[in-house]
């Protein structure tokens, strides 16, 4: 038996239903070689036939065993046992997250469980929460009133749902007046879209982020009375001028 480091992971994320991270994987390794060097050595020999082919091939396994496990080799583990998976059509799949890895059934037999543990259908976001959803992650931290500025709308309906399913949460207040709180996204959202992290959300190739905030300035500013020039009506002159051009008249 030699030291294989794809199995011994898929024994890992089999035995947890949390998500397996490069830390935990690099501590179970560490853990292996301080059991090992405190074990006791026997004494006595063992007797023939009474496990002395076993005990040589634990101590040559764990010989194999690396002393430390690079974050590049267990990713590399990784994307070869998703790989097999996939290419198997298995019936799960793995899957990483922002807290690690973890397997999860496979899409197509997703009805099948639900209908085991007799859970109701997922809901679907309505249009209204997908839109405030794209703009709390996007802009984040972010107001209600700058959400509301680029959707155009009231955002309290789609917004409580979202927190109601914890997609968004509380990050804090704006250093604006009135101290406003301001959202973020979750690590529940993050899952939801099957994403690590912020950073990989696709950009945005119709404004940039400056054009957007200059935008959201603008929205939310009050707005001055507009002149008679701005509706194309002629300028009107000065009161001054009219008081002096008065007594000229009189005078004619």
């Amino acid at each position: 038996m030699v030291f294989n480091l794809q199995k011994i992971l898929k024994a890992l994320l089999f035995s947890t239903s949390e998500p397996l991270s490069i830390r935990d994987i690099q501590a179970v390794i560490t853990r292996y070689h301080e059991q090992a060097a405190n074990e006791p050595e026997e004494e006595e020999p063992a007797e023939p036939g009474n496990g002395e082919g076993e005990q040589a091939e634990l101590d040559g396994i764990m010989r194999q065993v690396p002393s430390l496990l690079t974050a590049t080799q267990i990713r590399d583990a990784m994307d070869a046992i998703a790989q097999e998976l996939e290419e198997g059509d298995e019936v799960y799949r793995l899957v990483q997250g922002p807290a690690g890895y973890r397997l999860t059934t496979a899409p197509q037999f997703a009805d099948w469980v639900r209908l085991f543990r007799k859970e109701p259908k997922p809901l679907r976001l309505s249009q209204a929460a997908m839109e405030t959803l794209a703009i709390v992650a996007y802009r984040q931290p972010v107001t209600r009133a700058e959400m509301e500025a680029i959707r155009g709308v009231s955002i309290d309906s789609a917004l409580n749902k979202l927190l109601e399913l914890e997609l968004v949460h509380v990050t804090g207040r704006a250093d604006l007046p009135g101290r406003p709180i301001q959202y973020g996204a979750t690590d529940k959202f993050l899952e939801f879209t099957g994403i690590r992290s912020i950073e990989e959300l696709p950009a945005s190739d119709v404004l940039s982020s400056g054009q957007i905030t200059e935008w959201i300035r603008q929205a939310t500013r009050k707005e001055e009375p507009l002149s008679d020039q701005d509706v194309g009506l002629p300028a009107s002159e000065p009161a001054e001028e009219e008081e002096e051009e008065a007594p000229a008249a009189e005078g004619a």
